[in-house]
C-alpha cells in the first residue's frame, strides 16, 4: 500500500502519518557504561514506551520498529535468548498501557520463527488490542525486506498458478497487497539511529519515496525530544515523489 495521505498538523508541523525506525545502538550504549548488552536492550525499551506515547500525542497513526531481524538470530545464544525473553516482558508489562493509550498492536515478519512463549503472548495482545483506534504499532520481529518481497512473489505465483489471477494484472500496486504490509501505508519518514547510513535489509519495498532522517544518539537515548526534532526537521521537507 503506498503513503499519499497528508499527515496531521500539530503545533506548526506537519507530522507523518507513518513513522518507521530502524532501533540502533543499545550494544553501544551498554558497551560505553561497561554494562551488559541487555542492559542496552533494557534502556532501549524504555525509548519504546516514550516514543510509542508521544507519536500518539502529536497524532502519528503508525509507527513501525524494527525489533528484531532474520539476521539478528545469529547473534550468541544466550543474547537471543535473552531478547525473546525481554520481549515477552514488554508485551506481558505493556498490554495495559496500550489499552489506556487505545493503541493497536501488529506484527510483521516470519513471526512462526519465534518461541512458542513469545507467539502465544504477542497474539494475546495483538486480540486485545484489535479494537483500538488511536496509534497502530507494528513491530517487525524475525524480519527480512529481502524475504518479505520472496515470500509475496510466492504468494503471486500461488495465485497465478491457482487461477485467481492472470499474471498480466501484476503491477506495484497488487505486488503491495502481498506483502507483510498489505493493511498500513508506506512510511512516511525512516529514522536511524547511532548514526548508521543504511537501511539494514527494512522494508525495503515500501521504503522508496520514504524521508531518512539518521541521528548519531543511540537508541537509549533517543526519547521525546530527539523525536519531535526528527518530526520538525522531516516537516520543512517537500515530498515530490519523483515529480516537480
Amino acid at each position: 500500500m503506498t503513503s499519499g495521505a497528508p499527515g496531521t498538523k500539530a503545533a506548526g508541523l506537519t507530522v507523518p502519518r507513518h513513522i518507521a525506525i530502524i532501533m540502533d545502538g543499545n550494544g553501544r550504549w551498554a558497551k560505553d557504561r561497561g554494562l551488559a548488552r541487555i542492559r542496552g536492550h533494557e534502556e532501549g525499551a524504555e525509548s519504546v514506551r516514550t516514543v510509542l506515547r508521544t507519536c500518539g500525542e502529536m497524532g502519528v497513526q503508525y509507527l513501525t520498529l524494527y525489533a528484531f531481524s532474520t539476521e539478528n538470530w545469529k547473534r550468541p545464544k544466550t543474547e537471543v535468548a535473552a531478547l525473546m525473553k525481554l520481549l515477552e516482558r514488554f508485551l506481558r508489562k505493556e498490554s495495559a498501557e496500550l489499552m489506556e493509550q487505545n493503541v493497536r498492536l501488529q506484527a510483521i515478519g516470519r513471526l512462526t520463527d519465534l518461541p512458542a512463549s513469545c507467539q502465544e503472548e504477542l497474539h494475546r495482545v495483538i486480540e486485545r488490542t484489535a479494537g483500538n483506534s488511536s496509534t497502530t504499532l507494528v513491530l517487525a520481529l524475525s524480519y527480512s525486506g529481502r524475504l518479505e518481497i520472496i515470500d509475496a512473489v510466492r504468494s503471486l505465483v500461488q495465485a497465478v498458478k491457482a487461477g485467481h489471477m492472470d499474471e498480466a494484472m501484476i503491477d506495484p500496486e497488487v505486488f503491495s497487497k502481498h506483502l507483510y504490509t498489505r493493511c498500513y501505508p508506506d512510511p512516511d519518514l525512516l529514522i536511524r539511529t547511532s548514526g548508521e547510513m543504511r537501511i539494514s535489509n527494512f522494508l525495503l519495498w515500501q521504503l522508496s519515496y520514504t524521508e531518512i532522517y539518521v541521528t548519531k544518539k543511540l537508541w537509549p537515548d533517543f526519547r521525546k525530544a530527539e523525536l519531535l526534532e526528527a518530526i520538525e526537521d522531516y516537516s520543512k521537507r517537500q515530498r515530490r515523489y519523483g515529480g516537480l
